[in-house]
């Protein structure tokens, strides 16, 4: 089994990248995740590999990071979802969004994915919901959505999450605080007025 290509990065498109391994060009599918954090061209590159081996083929998939290449993974063992669907998955959302979206049941952003269909959508929700750990549930729950760095709101979503909120309704509940003038808040007091509204 291939686990990683080590080399000159030949050619970068979107969809796949060639890299000069001692000689060897090795054809590597990557998703659009990986493909925005690439070096250019003729650079060296270091890929994660998934090794993917069937009787008419034999193919690598291409990651940047050990938890993108572990989500493709996950969603392989779903079934009904092969490589170039997984691969599709990773390019539609993000790995923290994708866990997100699993934990949370939410199957119209997972079915909003290109190639994956309502009835997939569930598949994916349910069976993932049941292989990631508890960290990783917390962790994609409480993952900042763009422009929400601050540790408060993460921390606050965390600790409605914990409480049987789903993160959308945690995001909620605490975007709703802190309009209200919630700036000089901590994060108990954040939860606190979130519980009471």
């Amino acid at each position: 089994m291939i686990t990683f290509v080590r080399g000159t990065l030949v050619e970068k498109h979107p969809t796949r990248v060639i890299v000069d391994v001692g000689g060897v060009g090795y054809e590597v599918f990557i998703p659009l995740s990986s493909y925005d954090r690439l070096p250019e061209t003729g650079a060296e590159c270091r890929m994660l590999t998934h090794d993917h081996v069937r009787d008419d083929a034999h193919q690598l998939f291409g990651f940047v990071s050990e938890a993108e290449r572990r989500m493709f993974n996950l969603l392989l063992t779903v079934s009904g979802v092969g490589p170039k669907l997984a691969l599709s998955a990773l390019s539609g959302l993000s790995v923290r969004e994708l866990k997100a979206a699993a934990v949370d049941g939410d199957i119209k952003r997972l079915s909003s994915i290109s190639g994956i269909g309502r009835k997939t959508a569930e598949r994916i929700a349910v069976e993932l919901r049941h292989k990631l750990d508890a960290a990783e549930a917390l962790e994609a729950l409480a993952g900042p959505d763009e422009g929400e760095s601050d540790a408060r709101v993460r921390d606050a979503v965390l600790a409605l999450a914990s409480l049987g909120y789903k993160q959308s309704d945690g995001r909620r509940m605490v975007r709703d605080v802190l309009e209200g003038g919630g700036a000089g808040l901590t994060v108990e007091d954040i939860i606190r007025k979130a519980l009471a509204r």
